[in-house]
Parts: C-alpha cells; structure tokens; sequence
C-alpha cells in the first residue's frame, strides 16, 4: 500500500462522521481514483473531469483548525483560508489528507500566498487568474492558463485529455448548474418552495460527492420532489416571511451562524448570490465550439468575484436577481479580513440604495462570539422589512 492510501496516524481520535469521510476517501483511491482539490469557483472542473479526477471542495468551513493555522499563518487572516490550510496542516480533512492535487488561484492576496505554505504541504498547481476581465488580453491569459494545467495533469499524471474528454465533462457540468438553477428557480414563487438553508445545505455536501452525475440527479428529484409537494398545497414556507438575497463571501462556513438565523427570524433566501450561487451556476460552457478548452476558459473568466477590478457586472448581476427574486432585502456576508468584498459591499450598499432595497452588512467570521450580535442585527433588519 502506498503512502497516499494510509489513514492519518491520528485517525483514532476522529469523530465517526469524519472516520466515515476518511474510508470512503481511502476506498476511491484504493480503486483507481485520483482526487483533485479545489479551492475556488475559477477552478475549471472540467479539465480535472476530463483527467479522470473527482474533483473535490477543500475549502475550510469551520473553526476547528484555525489555531493550528494560526502557528504559521497571521490571525488578522480570512477564516476560510485559515481554516483551508488548517486541515491540511493538522490531516484533518480526508479529501484534503488524499488529494494527488490542489489546484489553486491567484485570486485574493492572503489565499495566493497561504498556497506557498500549502506546497509544503501537498502538491499544488496554482493558475494565475487575470485581476480584470474587460482587457483585450485577459482572455488568452486565461486561456493559456487552462492549457498549462491541461499539459501539468497530462504530463504528472501520465495521461492524455482529449476534446471528446473535455466536451462530456461540460455537459456534465452544464447539467449540474441547470439542476442548480432550477433549484433556486423554486424559490421565485409566492412563497417559496423550499427554505433557503435546505438548498444551501444539499449544494454544500454535492461539493463532497466523488460523482458528479449522482449529485446532479439528487438535485434533479428534489426539484421534481419540491415541485409536486407544493404543487399538492405544502408550504414549508409562510407567505409572511420576507424574502432575503443573500450575496458576498462563501457563505458555506456560516451558514448555522447567519442562514439559519435569517430563516428563524421570519425571513427566508431565496436568492444565494455568492461564488457557488445562481449568478456563477447560471453561466454554462459553450459544448457546441470546436475549440472546446477555450470555451470552457471564456466560461470561467465570466464568473464575478471580487478581486476583479471594476467589477461592475457583478453589482448589476445582484440588483437584476434582486428583482427577479421579489427580494425584500439584501443581506451581505463578509468573512473577516476579507478586503476585496468589505470594500466593495459600499459599492453594493449604494447601488440598492438607489433601487430602494433594504441592505445590511454583516462582517463575520466562524467563530461563535459574534452569535448573538449576528442574530440581534439580523432579527432587527427583518422586522423593519
């Protein structure tokens, strides 16, 4: 047995859920499979599809490592990249502990540079991301980029990615956007279909799942599940609640600490607006060009974060869902330490201002101290919708 295929030697001192994560980490590999770390929305899963990877979300979601982090990291740092490079330092984290790869990307400054650590670490490839999208010359940057990770997998991996490869890795992946969208879909109606936490929490764990396409159909029956309940007269939500869009960082590390309470405090999402929301998952990979890894590039560049500068599509993106989605109010989500989006949330706050749509910045991070401030803050933004 290799050592890439050994459990961690304190993997005794898990808990059964994270046990669980590890064997069935340590099974895939054991039969064949290869495990691709991902680390970002810009990260072309297709390209990893097509290698034959199972391309996995590593990013940190909770405060458990963040102490250890902090040994080697600074503690005025965002929680998500303490908490990313936290797992892989103290093997916490299965898919993290048996990735062959971590791709990374030179989006903000504190991740690009945490992955100079993470190479200690693992093995890690980092793509370097174009920082506007509007030059003439950020499309072939970015291009050329998606060659240079195609060539890096083909030549380490020893293998070969073809465009038939790389054509049925995005109709996979158009496929699980549409399942994504259709989901959020839901949430347009009067009231919603679903609660926002359910959606977020089921698109959460798909990032987990070796498989695409057994993600993909989960979604797709619970659209179809959700559409005939509610067809039926089921209401899992009260027309009283006030529909909120929920926009800004990743909110997957604080969806306890913020969603939950939005939804116990007589509001409901019904828009997820962040890096794995509608307004990334809206956008599919062009299957019908010939030049099929330049689509899949031009695909990638469009999606809005912001580390892009200007940014301004992205602002307008959220004041169209807002409207499409009858949001009542805006709620934005800023991990600490997280200077791109809390500078660019007074660009948000004023753009709906000028539509007339109530805003409200919450800076956060995974800890529990700030409880029950969030849930005082949020329950008053609620009540005066």
């Amino acid at each position: 047995m290799t050592q890439s295929q050994l459990l961690p030697s304190n993997f005794d001192e898990f808990l059964d859920a994270r046990k669980e994560g590890f064997i069935a980490a340590k099974e895939f590999k054991e039969n064949g499979g290869r495990i691709a770390g991902c680390l970002c929305s810009y990260t072309p899963l297709e390209v990893l599809d097509a290698a034959g990877f199972a391309a996995i979300g590593l990013c940190g979601i909770d405060n458990e490592t963040i102490p250890d982090a902090e040994a080697d990291l600074p503690k005025n740092l965002c929680p998500l990249i303490k908490g990313t490079y936290g797992y892989a330092l103290t093997q916490k984290c299965p898919y993290t502990y048996f990735a062959d790869i971590i791709i990374g990307e030179t989006t903000c400054d504190g991740k690009k540079k945490m992955y100079e650590l993470l190479a200690d670490l693992k093995d890690v490839h980092v793509m370097q991301l174009p920082q506007a999208q509007n030059r003439s010359y950020a499309k072939e940057i970015w291009r050329e980029e998606l060659r240079i990770l195609k060539q890096t997998l083909e030549e380490k991996f020893q293998l070969t990615i073809t465009d038939e490869q790389l054509r049925e890795a995005a109709e996979k992946r158009n496929r699980y956007r549409q399942a994504v969208t259709s989901m959020y879909a839901l949430q347009k109606n009067v009231p919603p279909v679903l609660k926002g936490t359910e959606i977020m929490v089921k698109l959460l764990k798909g990032t987990f799942h070796f498989e695409i396409d057994k993600v993909s159909t989960g979604i797709e029956q619970r659209v179809i599940e959700a559409q005939k309940a509610y067809a039926q007269g089921e209401r899992p939500v009260h027309q009283d609640e006030k529909r909120i869009l929920l926009t800004g960082c990743p909110a997957g590390g604080v969806i306890g600490k913020v969603a939950t309470t939005i939804e116990d405090s007589g509001g409901v999402i019904v828009c997820l607006d962040d890096c794995s929301g509608v307004r990334t998952m809206k956008q599919m990979v062009d299957t019908e060009t010939d030049a099929i890894l330049n689509a899949i590039a031009d695909r990638y560049l469009r999606i809005h974060c912001s580390v892009m500068s200007p940014n301004e599509d992205r602002i307008e993106n959220t004041m169209e869902m807002a409207k499409e989605y009858q949001a009542d109010g805006i709620i934005e989500i800023v991990l600490s330490a997280c200077h791109t989006f809390n500078i660019e949330s007074e660009r948000v706050r004023r753009r709906a201002q000028e539509m007339g749509i109530p805003y409200m910045q919450l800076e956060t991070d995974y800890s529990t101290t700030d409880v029950g401030q969030i849930q005082t803050r949020i329950a008053a933004f609620i009540e005066m919708l």
